[in-house]
């Protein structure tokens, strides 16, 4: 089961080959897939980088006791190189940039910190390419850090368009590689920034190059499912990760760009759901409200993609199948186990799911059997009552169970009272808003009423001006006709 619902292949192109190094040691660790076909995955990926090393280890695993080819000797020395040849370039300005008392007279504007540099220590624009350069090779040879500082001081200094939106996603990358967790976070906010600004981004700086005629809004629906499948390695691991995701893939844009090309990203949405379910009495609306607009998305997209933890949501909040949501439950775990994102988690979730099965349970059931309850539940009967103890005393004040439910340990039952709102405060519920609604009707109303009165207006003095034309051509046809008889 774990291989059936794994999302790697899905993923992966829309990855940097950088990042789906994670998820095939991932992979090999929980021995998902036969440890063969992942090394030599992992070599294919590697021979298109710099990283020389592990390309070495990798192919003796492969080929154990064979010499490496010519090629391979050859892109070592290359990498040797390279390497010392842009650090010649790079050194100069490096040195300029770190030190102290030049770092103080930088301002914000890149084109008056690159000017001050130029007249001051002679900086060249190609030095400042240069940093491009060397933040790319460092990224190519596995040196994350270094590549993020070098992107990071072309970035301050480089004013063009070309290359900062590359720079930008390579920056991001290297910073989720190296686990800079609140550096990443920023820099994701920054993409996100750029790709919704509605400038015009540049196919050759996007990590998928579209160079057809009228491709902008394709090229733009492609950053965007480029940054939902990146902003995962973030979300998961930065604090609060799990409400920014549900702040960001809720939005209409993000929704749009899931239901086009990526919906098996609802599994990361409604997980993200399930894990801020309790707890949440702080975050935003959107957060707290998430879950009952994940569950219609998840029945809209269930035709394109599906997996237990989806099901899990549409069998509780949909079809109130408990039975089918304990075996859906048992069979996330397995997902959970083998999926690199949510597999720490785990506890998390598994936690929150039976809360919200608990939950709604209790909002249908008046009378509710404890033992009954902690097998829908997949705990045993004594895990199953301290669970439920524990539940009631620390449910908030907007849950079912707050305040209204009662355990007899005698019959082993829980006792739920709903109690019932005053007619008066019910109509003042629903008719809290008609006085705005009906002030902003009649507003329309007056204005549509304005709009007729005058364009009744136009349409008389059109008609008198007619009338008064056709008779003056009249008069003058007479007075022709009586010219002509005299």
């Amino acid at each position: 089961m774990a291989a059936q619902y794994d999302l790697t292949t899905k993923i992966i192109p829309y990855l940097d080959r950088h990042l789906v190094f994670p998820l095939l040691s991932f992979l090999s660790e929980h021995e998902i897939f036969p440890a063969e076909e992942l090394i030599k995955a992992q070599y294919e990926l590697a021979t298109h980088t710099h990283m020389v090393d592990y390309i070495a280890s990798l192919y003796q695993q492969i080929h154990p006791g064979e010499e490496f080819s010519a090629d391979f000797l050859k892109k070592r020395e290359d990498a040797v190189a390279t390497n010392a040849r842009l650090s010649e370039e790079t050194d100069p300005v490096m040195s300029v940039i770190q030190n102290p008392e030049v770092a103080q007279n930088l301002r914000q504007d890149k084109l008056q910190n690159f000017n001050y540099l130029k007249e001051t220590f002679g900086v060249t624009s190609e030095q400042i390419i240069a940093l491009y350069n060397m933040g790319q090779f460092q990224f190519s040879i596995g040196g994350y850090s270094a590549a993020a500082d070098y992107l990071y001081h072309f970035r301050i200094l480089y004013t063009p368009n070309d290359l900062l939106l590359s720079a930008q996603w390579g920056k991001l990358a290297s910073e989720i590689l190296s686990g800079n967790w609140d550096k990443a976070l920023d820099e994701l906010n920054k993409l996100k920034e750029v790709i919704e600004s509605g400038l015009p981004i540049a196919a050759s700086s996007a990590p998928t190059a579209t160079n057809t005629p009228g491709s902008a809004a394709l090229t733009q629906l492609q950053a965007r499912s480029w940054l939902m499948h990146w902003s995962l390695f973030v979300y998961f691991n930065a604090d609060d990760g799990r409400a920014a995701l549900l702040e960001t893939f809720l939005n209409s844009t993000y929704l749009n760009t899931m239901q086009t090309s990526c919906p098996w990203l609802l599994r990361y949405l409604a997980a993200a759901s399930i894990i801020s379910r309790k707890g949440n009495a702080g975050a935003s609306r959107t957060v707290r409200t998430s879950l009952p607009t994940i569950v219609k998305l998840i029945q809209a997209e269930q035709y394109q993609y599906s997996d237990p933890i989806t099901t899990f949501l549409t069998d509780v909040y949909v079809d109130f199948d408990f039975e089918q949501a304990q075996k859906s439950l048992k069979e996330a775990e397995t997902v959970l186990d083998s999926d690199f994102f949510l597999w720490e988690f785990k506890g998390e979730f598994l936690e929150n799911a039976r809360y919200v099965v608990s939950e709604a349970y209790c909002r249908i059931h008046q009378r509710i059997d404890i033992a009954d309850l902690s097998a829908r539940l997949n705990l045993s009967p004594s895990e199953g009552e301290k669970w439920i103890v524990n539940l009631i005393r620390d449910s908030d004040s907007r849950s079912t169970l707050a305040g209204d439910a009662k355990i007899d340990l005698e019959q082993n039952v829980i006792s739920t009272s709903k109690p019932s709102v005053p007619v008066y405060q019910s109509i003042i519920e629903k008719t809290k808003g008609l006085a705005f609604r009906t002030q902003v009707l009649g507003a329309a109303l007056a204005k549509r009423g304005q709009g007729d009165v005058a364009a009744e207006e136009g349409a008389e003095k059109e008609n008198v001006a007619t009338t008064t034309g056709k008779g003056r051509r009249g008069g003058g046809k007479a007075a022709a006709a009586a010219a002509t008889q005299s």
